[in-house]
């Protein structure tokens, strides 16, 4: 695909990309996947839809305002003002976006890219020492943050970070104030179809997260193949679900999908299993993207399956969904739930079906604009029912910033998940497991190495291994065997004493649900530690 010169004058992301051999192979298949050279998709996601609906449709619902899309193209010129005027920002600047989902979140988001910059979105539960590293990495100059998010950004004091504060519609901040005092017009920048638009950062098995970098066309290539030709949305939707949008899977769901199609969305902070239903309810929420776990969750209240009834369209994704979820399910709610597969590297679903094409317990087959194979250990395909790495291709690919690991999810042009498949001779997926020792677990991806370094900064642990261990409820359960430097101390009140701690270390939801008290952790007689004999203790 042919593209402009890059319009960015900070050429950072594009001086750290991988090598041209080791950069993944891009493949526009599909009659819609043809972008220009110059492409900015924050323009696509909000003028071309107004050119193509109108700009009275409602577009983004929150718990105190609701913005139709002339009001979200206002909102979103004045904040890229905002950007560019007062806080000096240039095209492929790296600023960070922090915060709970809510319509201002998605404007920032909308406005940052809109600016040529480069959106670096970080979870909210995020601390201080996880957020120097991405800082760090990613070179970031300026932030954007939600109040409720400030404390731990405040106490990460990241060296020349230019931090504005944004807030509810009840509580305006500083970035609200500066907003308001713009005209609501920005002509977005005539950006490459190539240029980096994204770096998200997903945890690596090694700790140290990987920056993937996203391009402009990538944003928009997501929408045009997993939900244009699977999920198959219409305008009169309303979306909503439980990932942030700083994933890249509640990015799409929350966010890229409904606004390519012309619907509204539905962006509140607390998107819990208790909390969904009344909002589903209220607000006629039609299609959903949330985890195995949640929907487990809701299944446990009929109450609550009874209230969600304008439901149509629901998705699942972050970890296997187990059949009888599935069949569950559609039994309450007379809904197929969309299983899918995708990552942080590939930016959204590549394997999924949908309605009749669903085989229950499949993840289904490559979305239209993909190609999928199952591999051996020497990169040659396997036949048909037989395991192996599964590798994946499309307009879509892995380009981590500046990170060795590039060659090993980079092969040959195709992508190696880290995911052991099985293909059946009709063509469908089978997930078997995962292939390296990433946990994941209510549908995130933690790595083992991180938490361990985590409860090894807490005075009384001599040694600390993490896996990840099947649990009915989870998936995985964040499973941590830990050495003691007094043996005698162990009891459950030191086991709450080291989740807490962690806790306070690293993002809550990493935390080791469960923790064994070994005296010595099993090794090799060289010291290399034996995972697969904790992963098999009883």
């Amino acid at each position: 695909m042919n593209t402009s010169p890059t319009a960015h004058v900070d050429t950072f992301a594009r001086d750290h990309r991988p090598p041209p051999e080791l950069r993944p192979d891009l493949i526009y298949t599909l009659p819609g996947l043809s972008y220009p050279a110059t492409l900015n998709c924050a323009r696509e996601l909000l003028e071309a839809t107004i050119d193509r609906y109108g700009a009275d449709r409602p577009a983004v619902l929150g718990e105190d305002l609701t913005w139709s899309y002339g009001e979200l193209r206002d909102q979103v010129a004045r904040i890229a003002r905002v950007l560019t005027d007062d806080l000096g920002v240039v095209p492929g600047n790296r600023v960070l976006l922090r915060g709970p989902n809510s319509p201002w979140l998605a404007a920032c988001w909308l406005a940052i890219v809109s600016a040529g910059a480069i959106v670096v979105p970080v979870v909210p539960v995020l601390r201080s020492g996880e957020l120097r590293t991405i800082a760090e990495i990613a070179h970031v100059t300026h932030a954007l943050c939600d109040v409720r998010s400030l404390d731990d950004l405040v106490k990460a004091e990241i060296p020349g970070l230019a931090v504005t504060a944004f807030g509810t519609a009840a509580e305006p901040a500083d970035l609200q104030r500066l907003a308001a005092a713009r005209p609501p017009e920005f002509q977005p920048v005539r950006t490459a179809a190539d240029d980096i638009c994204m770096i998200a950062f997903t945890s690596g098995t090694t700790g140290r997260p990987k920056g993937c970098m996203h391009a402009h066309r990538d944003v928009l290539a997501i929408a045009d193949t997993f939900s244009v030709h699977v999920l198959k949305p219409r305008p009169d939707d309303v979306f909503t679900g439980s990932p942030p949008l700083s994933f890249t899977y509640g990015l799409g769901g929350a966010l890229v999908f409904p606004l390519r199609a012309g619907a509204a969305t539905l962006l509140i902070a607390r998107a819990t299993p208790d909390a969904l239903p009344a909002a589903i309810a209220r607000y006629g929420v039609t299609v959903l993207f949330t985890a195995p776990t949640a929907y487990r969750a809701l299944l446990a209240d009929p109450d609550a399956t009874a209230a969600m009834t304008a439901l149509r369209r629901c998705v699942s994704a972050g970890e296997k969904l187990p059949r009888t979820v599935w069949e569950d399910w559609r039994a309450a709610t007379g809904v197929k739930i969309i299983d899918g597969i995708g990552s942080t590297e590939m930016l959204h679903i590549f394997i999924a079906c949908a309605d009749d094409d669903i085989h229950p317990g499949s993840t289904g087959r490559p979305v239209p604009g993909y190609e999928a194979r199952v591999l051996d250990d020497q990169g040659d395909e396997v036949p048909d029912g037989t395991p192996g790495r599964l590798a994946v291709r499309g307009p879509t690919g892995c380009t981590y910033l500046d990170d060795p690991r590039q060659a090993t999810y980079v092969r040959g042009g195709w992508n190696l998940t880290g995911d052991t498949y099985v293909r059946d001779a009709d063509g469908y997926f089978w997930y078997q497991a995962r292939s390296d020792d990433m946990i994941i677990s209510s549908g995130y991806n933690i790595a083992g190495p991180e938490v361990e370094e985590a409860l090894l900064r807490h005075p009384d642990v001599a040694e600390a291994a993490v896996v990840g261990l099947p649990d009915a409820a989870r998936g995985q359960l964040v499973t941590a065997f830990v050495v003691l430097r007094d043996p005698a101390t162990a009891s459950e009140d030191k086991k709450r004493e080291l989740q807490d701690f962690t806790k306070g270390e690293i993002a809550p939801y990493k935390y080791p649900r469960a923790i064994e008290f070994l005296e010595a952790l099993p090794r090799t007689p060289t010291g290399k530690l034996q995972r697969y004999r904790l992963r098999a203790a009883p």
